[in-house]
């Protein structure tokens, strides 16, 4: 797949089944490990993860990315909340029966965008989504390159520091930051703010 097209952007191409297979390897940990953290029931978890993966699989080309942030973001929590509550209705289950009543609370917290759990939410998709396009780009630069990117982007250290770390000039500090980024940029167009 051609580094230069975003992530979503692959996925507007139905066909490009490289870019689904990402979707699910990206998502489906984000998505159990969130349910599983609040509380959902361990045995419902990959019965609702590949619940919201379909309807993001199905619904994707309806999908309109807008100028206001997090539109992905917001669009996949508001999937996992009704597929949540398709489960219980399919199953004939309360809140109760699917990790407790306190778990329907989150829910309904989640559903609320103004909420703290919904931050918590962008929060969350957002570190994990950055991790992703991290590993997946890492491949595409130089060791030196990328710890340069790494102790400067974020570690924090100084241009000056790094340099006479890595015995680099300190303009090859700057570039390498301006191309990981660029690059993390280009693929995650969409995904994160």
């Amino acid at each position: 797949m051609d580094t230069s097209v975003s992530f979503l952007d692959s996925l507007q191409q139905t066909s490009d089944e490289e870019a689904w297979s990402r979707l699910v390897e990206l998502y489906s940990p984000l998505i159990r490990g969130w349910l599983k953290r609040h509380g959902a029931a361990v045995t419902d978890l990959d019965d609702i993860c590949q619940d919201v993966l379909a309807v993001v699989f199905r619904r994707f080309p309806e999908f309109r990315r807008e100028p206001r942030t997090g539109a992905f973001r917001a669009w996949l929590r508001t999937i996992t909340v009704n597929c949540v509550r398709d489960h219980w209705r399919k199953k004939n289950k309360h809140a109760a029966g699917m990790g407790g009543s306190a778990f329907g609370e989150v829910i309904n917290q989640l559903e609320d965008p103004n909420s703290g759990l919904s931050a918590q939410w962008n929060l969350d998709h957002d570190r994990h989504v950055l991790q992703y396009l991290l590993d997946e780009v890492r491949p595409s630069f130089t060791d030196k390159t990328w710890q340069a990117f790494q102790r400067f982007a974020l570690d924090g250290l100084s241009a000056d520091d790094v340099s006479q770390e890595l015995g680099i000039s300190v303009n090859a500090v700057f570039v390498a930051k301006s191309r990981i980024l660029s690059r993390l940029r280009q693929r995650g167009l969409g995904l994160i703010e």
